[in-house]
């Protein structure tokens, strides 16, 4: 066998490979009695011609058929034992075969490009601090509390532990109603905090039958502009209901805690604890994603077309998994293709600058490392540590913990720069305020210009 290994551009190379005729008889031969199932030739069997007849009339189809695939084949025994890693499909170009001497084939393939990396380390990274709220931990005992409260019906709403059932009619400025937009039988908890506030102030003290109007204002984008559009309604109550709430009892709390907390302030404070370690978690996320962009856009480079294709199926099919999991409809193939394009590309580039990173840092995943993973995993899920380890292997459990390597070096050399979310959510609304509204004056002043 004579190969060898072209490089047509960093991201792309090609395997040059000639076999003789005896390298791959093993293989012609197969084909022959893998063909000659299907033959029928006079004189004999199906299936029974012997191979010299079989050779005589189909050797020049047959031979040339398996000459594909034994190409096919070779290439990927190569690339196992040398080690190419193509990244993408690879491309079969070029085939010679010569009946009874030799085969020739080249191959194309995609690999992850080696890069001259810059400015990933030293950068300043703002990390999003997210506080708990004491109306954050309330409302979730509000939900916890939902689900054991009881109702009795009522005359007259008192407060916001109410829920009524009303018909709701929208209205133009005249109070005339419009057609189609009548809605029956609606529930409306007041305990909700998505209630509209104007709504909640004009339903206190109703009675059944009573009839009481109220209004909302929808306010969003259309492009660079913000849109808004009052909704009026009339509401008649039909019917009122009076929430009940459960003594804290320990047995309760007990109870709604899954045996965590004894009191209900102790409630309160897993609640915190847990949206702490929730927002934690968020913080950091979006703290990585911030970095990992960064780095990307300071080392942005073409990404392989074929690369960034796996990539993008391979979103596309968690999709479609993630659809069938939550009994959800997924989006048509072309939506999707559509909607994670930038994402697969992106995927793409930071794959490749992640294996980079760890080349040019000397990051690696030793075998000792996952041996180390298998025997705490081993102690939780009473699987041996020696199967844990081998379904590590085969699943590239060594890729995901060497991203966390990479992702933690950059961490480690990365400026944290913390800043309060909810100021800096706030900041940023003031902002976009300002602008529309400076954008807004130059309208009225290019306008007031043209009547001029």
């Amino acid at each position: 066998m004579e190969k060898k290994v072209n490089e047509i551009a960093k991201h792309e190379h090609e395997l040059e490979v000639t076999l003789t005729y005896d390298e791959i008889k093993p293989e012609i031969d197969d084909a022959y009695k893998k063909e000659r199932k299907k033959i029928s030739i006079d004189g004999f069997r199906k299936g029974k011609a012997p191979i010299h007849v079989i050779k005589k009339f189909y050797g020049d189809a047959i031979e040339y058929q398996a000459a594909e695939s034994i190409s096919n084949k070779k290439f990927w025994d190569i690339a196992d034992k040398e080690g190419l890693k193509p990244i993408s499909t690879p491309k079969l170009i070029d085939i010679d075969f010569v009946r009874g001497e030799k085969l020739s084939f080249k191959v194309q393939y995609e690999v992850k490009p080696q890069l001259d990396l810059k400015d990933y380390k030293g950068l300043e990274i703002e990390k999003p601090i997210l506080k708990v709220r004491d109306e954050d931990v309330e409302i979730e005992l509000n939900k916890a509390l939902k689900a054991h409260v009881t109702y009795e019906d009522a005359e007259k709403i008192e407060d916001k532990d109410f829920k009524f059932v009303a018909n709701l009619q929208r209205v133009n400025d005249d109070g005339e109603p419009f057609e189609g937009s009548r809605t029956e039988n609606l529930t409306v908890d007041l305990s909700e905090p998505t209630v509209n506030l104007d709504l909640m102030e004009k339903s206190i003290g109703k009675k059944i039958g009573d009839k009481f109007d109220f209004s909302f204002i929808d306010e969003h984008k259309h492009g660079e502009d913000t849109h808004k559009e009052e909704y009026k309604y009339i509401i008649e109550v039909v019917k009122i209901e009076k929430a009940f709430y459960p003594e804290f009892t320990e047995e309760f709390v007990q109870k709604i805690s899954n045996k965590k907390a004894k009191t209900i302030d102790e409630f309160r404070g897993q609640i915190k604890e847990n949206y702490e370690k929730y927002y934690a978690n968020q913080s950091t996320q979006l703290f990585e994603s911030t970095l990992l962009n960064e780095v990307v856009k300071n080392n942005d480079f073409t990404a392989p077309e074929g690369y960034v294709a796996t990539m993008l199926d391979r979103l596309i099919e968690v999709e479609k998994q993630n659809a069938q999991r939550y009994k959800q409809q997924a989006p048509d193939e072309e939506t999707l293709r559509k909607n994670l394009a930038q994402r697969a590309e992106w995927t793409a580039k930071w794959q490749i600058i992640l294996e980079n990173l760890a080349r040019i840092e000397n990051l690696e995943v030793e075998d000792s490392e996952l041996e180390k993973l298998a025997e705490e995993e081993a102690s939780k899920t009473g699987i041996s540590v020696k199967k844990l380890v081998k379904y590590y292997k085969d699943t590239n459990r060594k890729e995901s913990l060497l991203e966390d390597k990479v992702i933690k070096f950059l961490t480690d050399n990365t400026k944290i720069k913390e800043v309060d979310a909810e100021k800096a959510r706030k900041d940023s609304e003031k902002k976009s305020a300002k602008d529309t509204s400076k954008k807004s004056s130059k309208k009225s002043t290019k306008k007031d210009e043209k009547k001029d």
